[in-house]
């Protein structure tokens, strides 16, 4: 394996290793801290992060407004204290070394007022903001008002372009790296366009190559290229390293962290991994936040794909083919359906999915009772914690806080479910992110066994190789 050089990035040389930052309490502290300390780039997740009890128990985020903006709030103000704890923690177990970073997702709730109120109650403590999920034009206004870095996270040099001239060319001094991540390898939520084809993976290099010459233009050719996604070993991206084409490159690891002494996930979800086979993971279309993301393929995503199958288009008024009456709910208001879907209807309400729930595309889906009750309740009980959500209407703009469109029952509330796994959840019953590499655990000799490494091992095996 090539020799791996330290690289400059936010200011400092580090190791061209990367933690990303992976979702509500699965980046934390500890795991950042840990990073950091081995000498490469820490970074926690500033989505609802944890706060402790005096007993050092994470305390439960419970929501008691009546309405959604008032638990809005509530959903703010725990998200502050958690990243403040967090970045916290992971200053301490850095010990002085590498870099510390904060994630955030731009399409949730409130993000700009969640990081600003972290920053300021951690100053010094936070090197650098990386942000994805949506075009965060803000974000570096963010980075200057508080004198931090920042890493904008895209999926092609057009999204880079885009961002750099509405808004980074006034604070190109900020701007400590570019994330490049492949949206179809990473785990969680992917920035796969409207014009590519989830189906269709691309390769990585030229697209990747394509960034550097948007970012040469904009005299931008020292600054890092940092490559998230379907990174396991670094010798098998030796043509990457020290490439001048490339310029300089860093590698970010969101899944292999997963699999640590330090990581927060519970055991059950770690021996889970050491299970997983090639095709395990699954990238599908299913999140709240209308982006494409990648988890695995448990009985809870089988739910969504069966729920979405289940599915017929129907009209208010009998027209063309949509001649057979259907009546829908508790008061049977009648639609039209096709005589051919009224007999697919029947055959799902014999399998008991008797209850029919309308869409915002003029679809029903079909769903036992107990399904239709748990949709319902998650979607009364919204917290607002992404900027706008498919599958509640809720949206963080006033003067309504809605989308405008009916909630959407074939989404699922993400913020349960990942709050629900990253406490010891059922790992069935819950949305399980992961990189598509993730099988590979199983067939790495580094974790024969059942091997879990801490922090520092698993960095020290990327950097020396197999």
């Amino acid at each position: 394996m090539k020799t791996i050089n330290p690289i400059r990035m936010g200011g400092v040389e580090v190791l061209p290793v990367v933690e990303g930052g992976k979702g509500v309490s699965v980046s934390n502290g500890a795991s950042c801290g840990a990073w950091a300390s081995a000498g490469g780039v820490g970074t926690f997740s500033a989505v609802n992060a944890d706060s402790y009890d005096e007993n050092g128990r994470p305390i439960p985020q419970i929501y008691h407004g009546k309405t959604r903006r008032e638990r809005h709030e509530e959903l703010v103000a725990y998200a502050i204290a958690g990243g403040i704890t967090q970045a916290r923690e992971a200053h301490e177990r850095a010990g002085g070394r590498g870099r510390i970073h904060a994630n955030i997702l731009w399409e949730m709730g409130s993000a700009e007022r969640v990081i600003r109120g972290i920053l300021e109650k951690t100053r010094g403590l936070i090197h650098g903001i990386t942000c994805g999920a949506g075009m965060p034009y803000r974000l570096a206004d963010i980075a200057r008002d508080f004198g931090v870095f920042y890493y904008p996270i895209v999926s092609s040099a057009r999204a880079f372009n885009a961002l750099w001239r509405r808004a980074y060319h006034k604070t190109r001094e900020w701007l400590g790296g570019v994330v490049y991540e492949d949206p179809w390898l990473a785990g969680g939520h992917n920035g796969l366009s409207n014009s590519e084809d989830p189906r269709k993976p691309e390769d990585p290099y030229p697209r990747v190559l394509q960034l550097r010459k948007v970012m040469r233009e904009f005299g931008l050719a020292d600054t890092p290229i940092i490559m998230a996604g379907g990174v396991w070993w670094l010798e098998e991206w030796e043509d990457w390293i020290d490439n001048p084409d490339l310029g300089p490159i860093a590698f970010q690891f969101g899944t292999r962290p997963l699999l640590t002494k330090e990581s927060p996930i519970s055991d059950a979800w770690k021996q889970r991994l050491l299970t997983l086979k090639k095709g395990d993971v699954l990238l599908q279309p299913f999140s709240p936040t209308g982006f494409y993301s990648s988890a695995v393929r448990n009985d809870f995503l089988r739910e969504l794909e069966e729920r979405n199958e289940r599915q017929v288009a129907y009209t208010t008024e009998p027209v063309g083919e949509h001649v057979a009456e259907y009546g829908v709910g508790p008061r049977k208001r009648p639609v039209w359906l096709t005589p051919l879907d009224l007999a697919r209807v029947r055959a799902w309400e014999a399998q008991g999915f008797t209850e029919a729930m309308r869409t915002p595309d003029n679809t029903l889906i079909f769903v036992t009772r107990e399904k239709h009750d748990e949709i319902i309740a998650d979607q009364i009980a919204c917290m607002g914690c992404l900027s706008q959500c498919r599958f509640s209407n809720w949206s963080q703009q006033g003067p309504d806080y809605t989308t405008g469109k009916k909630a959407d029952p074939r989404s699922f509330c993400i913020q349960k479910t990942l709050q629900d796994i990253a406490h010891d959840g059922a790992l069935e019953r819950n949305l399980m992110f992961a990189g598509h590499n993730a099988y590979r655990f199983a067939e790495d000799p580094f974790y024969s066994n059942g091997f879990i490494p801490t922090v520092k091992e698993l960095v020290e095996r990327i950097m020396t190789g197999r």
